[in-house]
């Protein structure tokens, strides 16, 4: 696991994009995954901006998200399907058809499966995360099996008031109970990772993602059975780091 530790969040959104940008460069026809919420918005603008100034073309990626809320219409304002477009996607050229999150409404189950599916078909070059509170990623709450593929889950109180704190302008109540997430399996099977924290909220959760026991009830801590992982923090979210990085 390589640690990096920058002064703050804007440091931490430059390191993402550096690395997602090469990326993209190097091989044209990368499969990414990507997250949503609060920590990744700087790092898509910062490749909004790349794309138009220096050109870098994603004519040829395809991307994978990690998860959607069940409940919610593709074209809702707090749908991740919605995010993905207003904070990268529409100030990119990528196609619509290789963009892909996973379905929000219909049968839970077989949009589940249909997604492992094409995860199966198409191997996730780099993926990006987030780390909740609690340590979750993607929506893989504690207890989460680390051999999980995509899943519906029933959403943690915690994360239900993370949410509704920074989308729902503070309603606990139109915060969908349930989301659709790639499992700790599918997170693993990407060829390299790259998590991003910033902020004292995200003490604990680091400090256990990288320097804890290796345990489902802080699901982020498997990372460190992954071969190629960079995290990036700034000196808010490693506080708690007693090692030196």
């Amino acid at each position: 696991m390589k640690v990096i530790i920058v002064e703050n969040y804007e440091e931490a959104s430059q390191e993402a994009a550096k690395i997602f940008i090469n990326q993209v460069k190097e091989k044209p026809n990368s499969i990414l995954g990507l997250a949503t919420g609060s920590t990744p918005v700087r790092m898509y603008e910062l490749l909004r901006e790349d794309h138009e100034k220096n050109h870098t073309s994603y004519k040829d990626v395809k991307s994978y998200n990690l998860d959607e809320y069940f409940g919610l219409d593709a074209s809702h304002p707090q749908s991740y399907h919605y995010f993905m477009y207003k904070n990268l996607f529409n100030g990119i050229d990528i196609k619509d058809e290789n963009v892909h999150v996973p379905c929000g409404q219909g049968n839970i189950q077989e949009n589940c499966d249909e997604y492992n599916k094409m995860l199966a078909e198409n191997p996730i070059d780099i993926q990006l995360l987030g780390i909740g509170s609690n340590g979750h990623i993607g929506f893989n709450e504690p207890g989460t099996d680390f051999n999980s593929k995509t899943h519906y889950v029933d959403l943690k109180e915690s994360t239900i008031k993370d949410n509704a704190r920074l989308f729902f302008n503070g309603d606990e109540d139109a915060v969908p109970k349930q989301a659709i997430s790639m499992g700790i399996q599918n997170i693993m099977d990407a060829k390299s990772v790259v998590l991003i924290a910033c902020g004292k909220n995200k003490e604990d959760a680091v400090k256990g993602m990288i320097e804890g026991p290796v345990t489902p009830e802080l699901p982020a801590s498997v990372l460190q059975n992954h071969k190629d992982v960079t995290v990036i923090i700034d000196k808010a979210a490693a506080a708690l780091l007693e090692k030196e990085y």
